[in-house]
């Protein structure tokens, strides 16, 4: 069954996230996504709010970029996270936004170099491993968890581009593809991330989150038109879906048929009730989607 989310978006404050997560929680939503964009929330405090506010949805973070974070920190932050809520932490790590990075001295050189170095520590120490590398980058002397989480944690990679898209596989647990990936765009990136999997060696599933960026109400085509103006995408078929549950529905069930095993809901950034767009993606457009 492919699994149903929507999106909290940052440039909503974070009092606001209260609401919002506990109506994802009680209208049966199977998970609620949060971003770390500069400058605005932090991803691991928000979702460690939500995770507490909340019994049974599961949170996400897309993405925690990783030139801002030491990788033990991060490794802390998700073991810490997925023991105290087992089962419902869900975190991607990703390039970040070049310029963002740039703003805060924090810019590599290689950031595929990066990581990869990232991804592949990160995955070691939540899986209890004692580690010590010599990266380019990442660089850790004997460095364990006192708190590793049983039996490890998934890690997701955001992933844009064909070599990360690639590395997503492998190296990582699962893939985070942007609102701009349109079905056709989901099935290329099964493609590379397989490629990946086969350079590794890896068997084990891979699961990918697809956003799309969604627009329901007065004034949805308008509202969609706009948003994807201003990301330079107006020309891009296949991006975004206005309409009603049904519209919705569709385009999540084509995302899901191009390989997405998770769909998550993007309002745009002018959707005037954002508890009422998680109770239409929980109620009326859950029941669609198989």
């Amino acid at each position: 069954m492919t699994a149903l989310g929507a999106v909290f978006r940052p440039q909503l404050s974070p009092e606001r996230l209260r609401s919002v997560a506990r109506l994802a929680d009680g209208t049966g939503l199977e998970e609620l996504w949060l971003w770390e964009d500069c400058f605005l929330e932090g991803g691991i405090s928000t979702a460690a709010a939500a995770l507490a506010w909340t019994e049974r949805v599961r949170v996400g973070v897309g993405l925690l970029p990783v030139p801002l974070r030491n990788v033990a920190v991060t490794a802390m932050e998700v073991a810490t996270l997925h023991r105290m809520f087992p089962g419902r932490a869900r975190v991607g790590v990703g390039h970040g936004v070049q310029d963002w990075m740039g703003q805060v001295g924090a810019r590599a050189e290689s950031p595929v170099t990066l990581l990869r170095e990232y991804v592949v520590a990160l995955r070691a120490l939540l899986r209890g491993e004692r580690v010590t590398t010599g990266g380019r980058y990442v660089r850790l002397d004997d460095v364990a968890l006192g708190w590793p989480p049983p039996g490890g944690a998934e890690v997701l990679v955001g992933a844009v581009g064909p070599r990360t898209t690639r590395l997503s596989g492998e190296v990582a647990d699962g893939t985070v593809l942007s609102e701009v990936t349109p079905p056709d765009g989901v099935r290329r990136a099964r493609g590379l991330i397989d490629e990946g999997r086969r350079a590794a060696g890896r068997t084990e599933p891979h699961r990918v989150v697809a956003y799309v960026l969604t627009a329901t109400g007065p004034g949805a085509p308008d509202r969609l038109r706009a948003e994807l103006a201003a990301k330079g995408l107006a020309d891009v078929p296949g991006l975004g879906v206005a309409g009603d549950a049904e519209a919705v529905a569709e385009a999540v069930r084509r995302l899901a048929d191009a390989g997405a095993d998770t769909v998550v809901l993007e309002p745009t950034g002018d959707e005037p009730d954002p508890e009422g767009f998680v109770r239409f993606a929980a109620e009326q457009v859950r029941p669609l989607v198989p």
